[in-house]
């Protein structure tokens, strides 16, 4: 039989969220439950395009299509492939979201552009977060909203919202989708390709990309896993899986069917230490606390908490509490609490 292990993102935002998912990989391999439709992993993503954007490069050590920015060859060929000089392009891994925070705090980053992002909120320890926000000497805030982080830009550039223009998304399951624009976009709203492009321009690069199209195009002859779809493809199709190397391919819903993307063609187990949390329970902080989700609301509400049927079911921030630990406080369901952690505090109602 095949089965598939799904899991959320309390796997993988933990202090040891890598090896929780070696391990999950290493529970899959040893009991072959990968390479066959029906297995394999499927992590559960916390927005619709996060694949796409990793795909694409938005990680720190990585270029387009999971190719390490400290790999000469790596390096060289997307030098050429841009059309820069050789050696312009840097061989050092960039900073994390949370080093990114510690190194605004250390003086080594003045200035930050910030686009469809919250981290005023969604960042860990938020004071941290804002603190690092506020030091900075020049933001930037490219959205579609005045989230709490655009709150502390210097300069905010109105975006577009998904309707508004288009483009692909990229789901966990590797189904490369096309976007139309179906409305047009409110009082100066640009799209983003629009925004970035101006910006380029006015930085002396010669960026005229005159439709979306253009830019999924260069993408793809950077991309081996797409290389074989086409706009026109994209168009006619609306959504393609890929692996899909070569144009007229039907594309490979199930990868790992033969071999591994390792020099011997078989996967690596890789050990993972049996490692605390990095904080735990003592006599002044008791509890463990795990933030969640609702139902109602998606991240930091910057989309959600505008809907007002959504807002009106779920109106304020909620504590769900065991019943005899409420009472044990003192406490009942309704009645606001205030919750403490070594970097802060917030009140909110029980439940």
């Amino acid at each position: 039989k095949g089965s598939m292990i799904l899991w959320g993102m309390g796997v993988s935002q933990h202090v040891h969220g890598t090896d929780n998912a070696r391990c999950l990989i290493a529970l899959a391999l040893m009991t072959g439950q990968i390479g066959r439709p029906g297995t394999g992993l499927h992590p559960l993503r916390g927005q619709n395009n996060v694949q796409g954007a990793s795909d694409a490069g938005l990680i720190p050590m990585m270029y387009p299509d999971y190719q390490r920015v400290d790999n000469p060859a790596v390096r060289a060929a997307f030098e050429q492939h841009w059309k820069v000089p050789a050696g312009t392009l840097d061989d050092k891994p960039g900073l994390t979201v949370v080093e990114v925070m510690h190194a605004i705090k250390d003086g080594g980053i003045k200035g930050m552009y910030v686009m469809g992002e919250n981290p005023a909120m969604s960042d860990p320890d938020a004071n941290h977060a804002r603190e690092a926000l506020a030091a900075l000497e020049h933001l930037v805030v490219q959205d579609i909203f005045l989230t709490e982080t655009a709150y502390l830009a210097d300069v905010i550039l109105p975006a577009t919202a998904f309707a508004e223009k288009t483009g692909t998304f990229t789901n966990t399951d590797r189904l490369v989708q096309l976007g139309r624009q179906a409305i047009d976009p409110p009082g100066q709203a640009k799209p983003d390709l629009w925004i970035i492009q101006q910006l380029a321009q006015q930085l002396g690069l010669d960026w005229n990309y005159g439709h979306v199209s253009e830019v999924f195009d260069e993408m793809r002859h950077s991309m081996p896993s797409i290389a074989g779809i086409t706009w026109d493809r994209m168009e006619r199709d609306n959504a393609v899986t890929y692996p899909c190397m070569k144009e007229g391919d039907a594309g490979d819903p199930v990868v790992f069917v033969d071999a591994f993307p390792t020099e011997s063609g078989r996967a690596r187990f890789v050990p993972a230490d049996i490692i605390p949390a990095a904080e735990r329970p003592d006599t002044e902080y008791p509890m463990v606390l795990i933030t969640g989700r609702q139902l109602e609301h998606w991240h930091t509400g910057s989309m959600t908490r505008r809907a007002a049927v959504l807002d009106a079911l779920e109106p304020d921030p909620v504590a769900l509490v065991h019943p005899l630990d409420l009472a044990g406080l003192g406490g009942k369901p309704g009645d606001v609490i205030t919750i403490a952690s070594r970097r802060g505090e917030v009140a909110l109602y029980a439940r």
